[in-house]
């Protein structure tokens, strides 16, 4: 089996997009993580899926309010939102943010957006797969922030 180091190096070589998955802690009170483990499942129903890790507090919330937002970074305010989100910090403070179809956060500065409905919980070694589905959702113009080899990076065209 591969050491987990070499297996993050290895995955590191796969540019992906980035992403913030929020939703609403018991409390009432919003939280949220960077992510980038995010992938459309289906368009008929529109399904999407998120990987989270079991013992974050966002996946706690999740499991509870049974509804989450993906907030699709874009370059420029993106990187900002990616560190501030991965960090153990209040996350919200000074980020402006609505409600859509679930209640879940939606950032005001996501270049795209899906509100998403749990239809199911799957079991993926120390990660939790939810499959969503997308209720709701828009995007504007811009470009997204990507991830590549431990860094943040844009597309070049």
């Amino acid at each position: 089996m591969i050491e987990d180091t070499e297996f993050r190096r290895v995955m590191g070589h796969f540019a992906t997009g980035v992403s913030v998955v929020t939703t609403l802690r018991a409390d009432g009170h919003p939280t949220g993580l960077t992510l980038s483990a995010l992938a459309s499942v289906s368009i008929s129903p529109t399904m999407l899926l998120v990987c989270l890790d079991r013992a974050s507090e966002t996946h706690r919330a999740i499991a509870r309010f049974g509804a989450f937002a993906v907030n699709v970074l874009a370059e420029g305010t993106g990187e900002a939102l990616a560190r501030r989100f991965a960090a153990k910090s209040d996350k919200f403070t000074g980020v402006a943010f609505r409600s859509e179809a679930t209640g879940a956060p939606v950032l005001d500065d996501a270049l795209a957006w899906m509100d998403c409905r749990v239809v199911q919980a799957l079991p993926g070694g120390d990660h939790t797969i939810y499959m969503g589905e997308v209720v709701a959702g828009d995007a504007c113009p811009g470009t997204p922030l990507v991830y590549y080899r431990g860094g943040y990076g844009r597309l070049a065209p």
